[in-house]
């Protein structure tokens, strides 16, 4: 039985409290009672602490008609054309005033950044005035997606989206691929992280943008201020 963290006995007691449970000391892995049921939890933590960014970089999101088309324009046609192990992640400022135009300036320049071979820093453009960034993942496991895109106000930070998508597509990549023991029950898992509650939504987004199938009945975060938020479940 591993010792847990101070951090991670914080995370625990945190989601027992969510969910009107309680946690029982000493198992491995931990359990948490909620509702009569013995739930298994796992437990992870985000590397990064934090980003020096301040509020002024909060993730704020776009889903409006265009931006969504937009967003499944690209995923289809580079689905079809992105190598297999390599995840294109893109950021692009809203308003989107002539999106097909701009969805095939950035298949172009995402297909010429793909060319090149390795991933390197990320790209920086303007596209009929919209600012885009575009990072290139390698994924070693072969089970993330091929892209992920992100329409977002031109006051929210797209670094803080493409390094929130990059560590948590690393985590759950190294969950599924890890191998667990089978138990009975439900098992939940909790991620920890130095972030703002007020982050929740962008994780969601990025989370069911990952697609990748995994046992957990429920995946959590506690965020830095003790406060618990839901991914899936």
């Amino acid at each position: 039985m591993r010792d847990l963290k101070k951090q991670e006995r914080t995370a625990i007691e945190a989601v027992a409290r969510r969910f009107s449970g309680t946690w029982e000391k000493g198992g491995d892995p931990p359990y948490i009672m909620v509702a009569g049921k013995r739930v298994a939890v796992d437990i992870t933590t985000l590397k990064r602490r934090g980003t020096g960014q301040g509020n002024a970089a909060k993730p704020r999101l776009r889903f409006d008609k265009v931006a969504t088309r937009l967003i499944e324009r690209l995923r289809a046609t580079l689905g079809e054309t992105v190598p297999d192990g390599m995840t294109v992640l893109l950021t692009i400022t809203a308003p989107i005033r002539l999106p097909s135009k701009t969805a095939a300036l950035l298949e172009d320049k995402i297909q010429t950044l793909l060319g090149r071979g390795s991933p390197g820093r990320d790209e920086k453009d303007t596209i009929h005035g919209n600012r885009v960034r575009i990072r290139l993942l390698r994924d070693e496991s072969g089970r993330a997606p091929k892209m992920i895109g992100f329409v977002h106000n031109s006051d929210s930070g797209p670094l803080l989206l493409l390094n929130m998508t990059g560590e948590l597509l690393e985590l759950i990549s190294a969950e599924v691929g890890r191998r667990a023991p089978r138990l009975a029950g439900d098992r939940w898992l909790v991620v920890i992280s130095a972030g703002e509650i007020s982050w929740l939504e962008a994780y969601r987004y990025i989370y069911s943008q990952l697609r990748m199938a995994t046992e957990f009945k429920k995946v959590l975060m506690v965020f830095g201020d003790g406060r618990v938020g839901m991914l899936t479940g």
